[in-house]
């Protein structure tokens, strides 16, 4: 009876130093987790930041490109020419309710595209964050995911630009902003992910429109021909 009574008590105390060695190194493996991390934020907030920009800017380039093929964004759609009795152009209109159905369409396909970005696509492994080439790529993954937020924009421009004697350049640029907040393990952080793609262009030959001219001057008067234009 004796001995076992002390066998227990033997077997009783070797569990519980077990359990108090497990609870050491898992206490231990947590607070280097937590130090590496402060100490590596700086370069995984880059990489993270750099990661989703990349993949942002492809979304939106890939969207934008399919609006093309699609013939969804076409110049002779968007805008319009006035003539004098010469079949001079005399003025540019914009079909401003064709700019707004576009920039929606083409925002709203950008942002449902982001939602569906997996967390394991933005996944950085650790062995990246060590700087070493050996280890560049290897390791465990920290997990890295995006969302965008409400202050992401779409906007199309006119831009008009000299191409040689008695000719104009008329761009429209589609102007996007996407706004993301990036999640990390611990922290997070946020970015806007600006593009400017030029969309459609023509070459207006002839006599440029006075109009045109203020393009050139100052911004006040750029401002009022732009509202001439697009109004």
């Amino acid at each position: 009876m004796g001995r076992g009574f002390f066998y227990f008590r033997r077997q009783a105390g070797r569990r519980s130093l077990l359990r108090a060695l497990v609870f050491t190194s898992i206490v231990s493996l947590l607070a280097a987790t937590f130090y590496a991390t402060a100490q590596m934020r700086p370069l995984l907030e880059s990489l993270a930041t750099t990661r989703v920009s990349n993949t942002v800017n492809g979304i939106v380039s890939a969207a934008v490109d399919e609006a093309i093929e699609n013939g969804d964004i076409s110049y002779d759609d968007l805008i319009s020419f006035e003539k004098d009795n010469e079949g001079r152009i005399s003025a540019v209109y914009s079909n401003m309710a064709a700019f707004n159905r576009l920039q929606s369409k083409i925002l709203d396909i950008i942002l449902e595209r982001i939602g569906q970005v997996s967390a394991r696509d933005l996944s950085i492994p650790v062995g990246t964050l060590t700087g070493s080439a050996l280890l560049a790529g290897r390791g465990p993954r920290i997990s890295v995911r995006m969302e965008s937020v409400g202050s992401s924009s779409a906007t199309f421009e006119n831009e008009f630009i000299s191409a040689g004697i008695n000719q104009t350049k008329h761009q429209i640029v589609l102007k996007i902003d996407v706004a993301i907040s990036i999640l990390l393990p611990g922290f997070s952080t946020a970015v806007v992910v600006s593009n400017e793609v030029t969309v459609a262009e023509t070459v207006i030959v002839g006599s440029v429109p006075d109009t045109y001219a203020y393009f050139n001057s100052t911004d006040a008067a750029a401002d009022h021909v732009q509202d001439y234009i697009l109004g």
